[in-house]
């Protein structure tokens, strides 16, 4: 049964529009879902470790600008090689996180079909209605090319499921290869599933994982910050980058969800907060950033201010320095990024701080 949020959310959207993405809100809003067939430990544990079938994936230059546009670059001497094509172009280290969306076509494609959930042993089929993500990371292992050309796949597996009172959290491990099955980035993504019922009790198991962030220090300032701001446009130039949700351009879905409107892709706050790092702590070096993770937890509207602020917390593998940080929403004053942890290496000797 709908309650009363729901079903003002059907009311808005059914008689306007026939899409499954706008569907997806209208029963994130419901607290009564479908409950699901409950099956034992045991059976949900052969998720773990599950591999999803192979995703053909593929970029060009202007793939790789579109992004940096996507995510806050602008016409200024820093993020000039990232969106200008000279010898100094670079892609930004986290344009990866995107291609689960875009595959390997030019071309617009519908939200819902990227969203459908595969048959997943010991699972009941995933509702791509319900299902929030939660956290993103992604390890850099090399840099990559200026266009992909082809053969080039996107491979995952489950690798973590928790169940607990208010739904299941699936944990994804992706890792990008080029057609000699060389690895060059390996990302982890979190979604928690609303009120999913499996077990029916609390369950656990996790076979790999992204490293978690320290604490941020409470007994010192940041050792560098960094301000920025999303445009009124910004959500229509990342959703050319794959991602066509249409919460995220269609005002009426963003309003019946709860949100008053719009609101920025996640991963376009992202890589917002992975450009501050790369200004501040990196020296603008694309290939300093060789780890960056966070935690979703508030949305952002197009046209907030963001300030990231990060702390130096100790060294990180191979010759890199590990970072803590948060990126507050400076007109909500909520962190829209939490949990945050970066491995930087051709570290900045200084603080700074921009706007």
């Amino acid at each position: 049964m709908l309650n009363d949020q729901a079903r003002r959310c059907t009311a808005v959207y059914r008689p306007a529009r026939k899409n499954i993405a706008a569907g997806r809100l209208c029963s994130l809003l419901s607290n009564q879902g479908t409950q699901l067939s409950m099956v034992m430990a045991s059976d949900i544990a052969k998720l773990v470790g599950f591999e999803l079938p192979d995703i053909p994936v593929s970029w060009l230059k202007r793939d790789l600008i579109l992004y940096a546009l996507g995510v806050g670059a602008k016409r200024t001497e820093d993020d000039m090689p990232f969106v200008y094509v000279d010898p100094n172009f670079a892609a930004l280290p986290t344009y990866p996180v995107v291609l689960t969306f875009k595959g390997d076509s030019q071309e617009l494609n519908l939200f819902a079909d990227r969203m459908k959930g595969n048959d997943i042993p010991g699972l009941p089929r995933v509702d791509p209605n319900r299902i929030v993500h939660g956290s993103q990371s992604i390890e850099v292992l090399k840099p990559l090319p200026l266009t992909s050309g082809p053969g080039w796949k996107w491979k995952a597996r489950y690798t973590g499921i928790t169940e607990n009172k208010t739904g299941v959290i699936l944990t994804s491990e992706s890792i990008l290869v080029d057609p000699k099955n060389v690895p060059y980035a390996k990302l982890y993504s979190s979604s928690f599933n609303i009120g999913m019922k499996i077990t029916g009790t609390k369950f656990t198991k996790v076979i790999a994982g992204p490293p978690q962030a320290k604490p941020i220090p409470t007994d010192r300032k940041p050792d560098w910050v960094y301000k920025d701001e999303t445009s009124p446009q910004q959500a229509l130039i990342f959703r050319l980058s794959g991602d066509y949700n249409p919460l995220h351009i269609d005002p009426a879905i963003g309003k019946a969800a709860g949100f008053g409107g719009v609101i920025l892709h996640g991963l376009s706050t992202f890589g917002f907060a992975a450009r501050a790092l790369l200004k501040t702590v990196g020296g603008n070096q694309p290939d300093a950033l060789k780890f960056f993770g966070v935690r979703f937890t508030s949305p952002v509207k197009p046209g907030d201010a963001l300030e990231s602020q990060i702390w130096k917390v100790g060294s990180g593998p191979n010759n890199t320095i590990e970072v803590a940080f948060i990126t507050k929403n400076l007109r909500t004053g909520k962190n829209a990024l939490g949990g945050g942890i970066a491995y930087v290496g051709g570290v900045s000797t200084s603080s700074s701080a921009k706007l």
